[in-house]
């Protein structure tokens, strides 16, 4: 549900440090926010990377427990990379976007000043965002992962199709034969589920997007569920061997017989929207839906 927001006094600031514009973009977010009185806090990579007079934090998650709003200075990677790393905190996080489309960074760049100003205003929205859990049985090895966008099963380096075996809720669903399979959550489906034909979902919907990539049936179309689903994945051929990927960022191999089980995470995330930047504002903007006059 959103609602306003409050004042925020102690403010984080992080983010993608390899970018070239973000020295100079993170010392003009201190200079900013310690203009306006407030106190900032960076973690450990930002305040040696950027040299900043700071309060450090050694991680990013000890970095959100000590703020009232942390600022992600990067694309929507580095966003992703966040969210994962302080999911199940309440601390609201602003994206400052330095990379190309931005869905998830709704302040660019060169509007750094205004948008802060909406900011210590008040005039956002916060927004709580479900992450999705998933458990990759490897063998004898289970790895846990969460993910704010997506998980992907794709094929590895052999050009060959996978064949996989889907279940909802105990129930099969189908088999594919395909390049891959994406399960996103609502915040995900505007990423690669959007490229691989799936639908735009609005954030708040309680959903899971199932989209297969290139599937060989060409009759297999992406397919809702239940946010309340479990959905399991099983790799059935032998001939390819699959990576699994949690938000682009994770990933492990699977191999025959390999299961990736999916669901609701128990945690979430709170981004901040400035006044103005609705999601239907951002699918006009960043996907150029004007329309057309006849």
């Amino acid at each position: 549900m959103k609602k306003r927001a409050k004042k925020f006094d102690r403010v984080g600031l992080t983010g993608n440090t390899e970018k070239a514009e973000f020295i100079p973009l993170a010392r003009k977010i201190a200079e900013i926010v310690c203009r306006t009185g407030r106190r900032l806090f960076a973690d450990a990579r930002t305040t040696v990377a950027a040299q900043l007079g700071a309060t450090s934090c050694p991680t990013t998650r000890a970095l959100a427990r000590n703020v009232e709003l942390l600022l992600v200075v990067g694309g929507d990677g580095t966003l992703l990379r966040v969210a994962r790393e302080v999911a199940g905190l309440t601390t609201p996080i602003l994206g400052i976007n330095t990379g190309g489309l931005g869905f998830l960074t709704p302040i660019a760049a060169d509007e750094l000043e205004h948008g802060l100003q909406l900011v210590w205003h008040g005039k956002i929205t916060l927004e709580r965002r479900t992450l999705i859990a998933a458990e990759a049985n490897c063998g004898d090895e289970a790895t846990r992962h969460e993910a704010l966008n997506d998980f992907v099963v794709v094929r590895g380096a052999t050009p060959r199709l996978i064949e996989l075996e889907v279940h909802i809720n105990g129930e099969l669903m189908t088999r594919y034969r395909c390049d891959g399979l994406i399960v996103s959550s609502p915040t995900g489906s505007t990423a690669y589920s959007l490229a691989a034909g799936g639908p735009v979902i609005c954030p708040d919907a309680d959903v899971f997007a199932i989209t297969p990539i290139c599937p060989h049936t060409l009759s297999n179309r992406a397919l809702i569920a239940g946010l309340d689903s479990i959905i399991q994945i099983r790799v059935i051929n032998s001939k390819a061997h699959a990576i699994f990927s949690a938000d682009g960022q994770e990933s492990c191999e699977l191999a025959e017989g390999h299961t990736v089980t999916i669901r609701r995470s128990h945690k979430t995330v709170t981004l901040v929207h400035p006044a103005g930047i609705s999601f239907f504002e951002t699918l006009r903007r960043k996907l150029h839906w004007r329309g057309a006059s006849v």
